[in-house]
């Protein structure tokens, strides 16, 4: 029993699929289906209940499933730990966030601060997160709804207030404020379900026992401000998002919902080796949203940006 073996089977019992291991492994498949026989052959028993050509881990694959992701992760965490104790290299940091809108200005202070590091960004929606940080294929997830599990640690970056965005020549333009209940028949522009706006969203029409009028879906939410100011519907975008968006001729009101927040926290596993870089870059995560206004906007007087006319 060695290591390519190991490996070849947490891709295959990962994926259920011998094509699709193969392909993540850049290997032929007949290779990976002849590891995977002789494992099974060398531990007396079968793995996976094959049907045809589909396979299902069983309940023996999935016991030393465990055990193998534990000895491998642990292999993984010893070569880095080692690379960081020699200085071999500057090292590496995986993040998978929900969108990068809030990212852009950490990102490239990091970058500044550590051009050796290799920095990966990924999109993903929690449920994809929480594979990801199961399978240490990331090093922290930036998440804008709770993301928890087996062994995983959160320290909270920022809780801000969500406004509602309308078009500067909308009737709602002139308001400051206004209820869940006076948006029940108007258009909004969202993301898919899984991600936080989406969540959020229909966790308020869920108050007053309504589902929101979708115009636009998507999967891209740093496309909604734009959708929005073409008159295409209304939409949710933290407070965050609005200093970035001084020339987008928008109107922003508060939402008088308690609920209408969202909390950006950095999520990683805590049994699973920290190298220097990922310190460094969590330490000037916190940092950096340190300096921001914590709940941004709750208070005060909105205008439209982009010189609108009337009160937001």
């Amino acid at each position: 029993m060695d290591l390519l073996s190991l490996r070849y089977f947490r891709a295959v019992a990962r994926r259920e699929h011998i094509s699709r291991a193969a392909e993540e492994l850049r290997v032929a498949q007949p290779s990976v289906s002849r590891t995977i026989a002789r494992l099974e052959a060398e531990l007396g028993v079968k793995l996976f209940d094959r049907h045809g050509r589909a396979i299902r881990l069983n309940r023996y694959g999935a016991a030393f499933l465990t055990r193998v992701e534990r000895a491998l992760d642990e292999l993984d965490d010893a070569r880095r730990e080692m690379a960081d104790a020699a200085g071999l290299d500057d090292g590496a940091v995986t993040v998978a966030t929900e969108t990068l809108l809030p990212l852009t200005e950490l990102l490239a202070g990091f970058r500044a601060a550590h051009p050796g590091v290799t920095v990966r960004c990924l999109l993903s929606t929690p449920e994809v997160m929480r594979d990801q940080l199961r399978s240490r294929e990331v090093d922290f997830c930036i998440a804008s709804q709770p993301l928890s599990g087996p062994g995983l640690g959160a320290v909270r970056l920022l809780h801000e207030e969500v406004l509602l965005v309308v078009p500067v020549g909308h009737p709602l333009a002139v308001r400051e404020r206004v209820t869940v209940a006076e948006l029940a028949e108007e258009p909004f522009i969202t993301t898919g379900a899984g991600h936080w706006q989406r969540t959020l969203l229909d966790r308020l029409f869920t108050g007053i026992g309504r589902r929101p009028v979708i115009s636009c879906e998507g999967d891209e939410p740093g496309a909604t401000h734009f959708l929005v100011a073409a008159g295409l519907g209304i939409g949710l975008i933290p407070a965050l998002a609005r200093a970035e968006l001084p020339h987008v001729p928008l109107a922003w009101l508060h939402v008088d919902s308690p609920d209408c927040v969202r909390t950006l926290s950095l999520v990683r596993r805590e049994d699973s080796y920290l190298s220097t870089a990922a310190a460094r870059f969590r330490d000037m995560a916190v940092a950096h949203f340190a300096e921001r206004p914590q709940h941004a906007s709750m208070e005060g007087e909105l205008r439209p940006s982009a010189g609108g006319a009337g009160r937001a």
